[in-house]
């Protein structure tokens, strides 16, 4: 049996958990690698991921995985290969998310190797009331790759390579006899079993001001289809709408607004710094 490549799939409306998922990867070395960006694909068709290291990265709701995320990372399917969970949340807290993933992924046929915690820019931070402005920064990043040279070394050991092959050779593999659930242990990771419950979400969703044309670019970067183009401008569904605000940071004249009461309180409590967790 082998190991013999590196996948990295993210959830990533704001490009938050797919900037973390790509540099835990790069800890990693390992040139032969594929990349699922499930943000936008609405197919429900099941991806084979088979032989590799799966970095799985995807952003936290109300301390739980965001619930798009977790129907889309859903489609993936293992045979023979290890996983990465990584919760990437906004400055507040990871509460269960973690854990819920870890859980999804060895639903999925995945052997857990370790698992982490990143800091990204809250969705509802806005300029005047910051929430984790500018995160991942490069301090996080460093982290990140940090933590997949961390894990990869995790790996060898236990799968007893004393010394591994050169990571970006053409016929790079890991090779070992036994299956992977009788090498590969998951370590203790932070949340709870059974996971919180979220009470019902508003209803609610960006307001389209003056300044919109209908560029259409909103309409592309939506993970759930939300929005479309109505008499030259756009419009959003607002029960489709999951509140991202993919939208709202891509605009590229400032069209779209979110305002909700949420994002004083969360700049006034959590505004602290709060740094990376990683479970190896």
């Amino acid at each position: 049996m082998k190991i013999d490549r590196l996948c990295v799939a993210y959830y990533s409306p704001t490009h938050t958990s797919r900037a973390v998922a790509r540099t835990v990867g790069d800890g990693f070395g390992i040139s032969r690698r594929e990349e699922h960006d499930l943000t936008t694909d609405r197919s429900d068709s099941p991806i084979l991921v088979k032989d590799s290291v799966c970095i799985v990265a995807a952003p936290v709701y109300g301390g739980l995985l965001a619930p798009v995320a977790a129907r889309r990372i859903a489609r993936l399917r293992a045979e023979n290969s290890v996983a990465v969970p990584v919760a990437v949340y906004g400055n507040r807290d990871y509460e269960d998310a973690l854990v819920q993933l870890r859980d999804l992924l060895h639903g999925q046929g995945f052997t857990v190797l370790c698992g982490a915690a990143f800091v990204g820019e809250h969705s509802y931070s806005r300029p005047g009331m910051p929430i984790a402005e500018g995160r991942p920064d490069t301090q996080d990043l460093r982290e990140a790759e940090a933590f997949g040279r961390q894990a990869y070394a995790s790996l060898t050991r236990q799968l007893g390579i004393a010394t591994p092959p050169p990571a970006d050779a053409r016929d790079f593999a890991l090779t070992y006899d036994a299956p992977l659930e009788q090498l590969v242990s998951t370590p203790p990771m932070k949340g709870n079993v059974p996971y919180k419950t979220l009470g019902p979400s508003t209803p609610q969703a960006p307001v389209v001001g003056d300044l919109c044309y209908g560029c259409g670019e909103c309409v592309d970067l939506c993970p759930t289809g939300a929005i479309s183009l109505q008499d030259g401008r756009s419009t959003t569904d607002i029960t489709r709408c999951t509140k991202c605000c993919a939208c709202v940071k891509s605009c590229p004249v400032g069209a779209r607004t979110f305002d909700t009461p949420y994002t004083a309180m969360l700049h006034e409590r959590f505004s602290a710094r709060r740094e990376p967790e990683t479970f190896i």
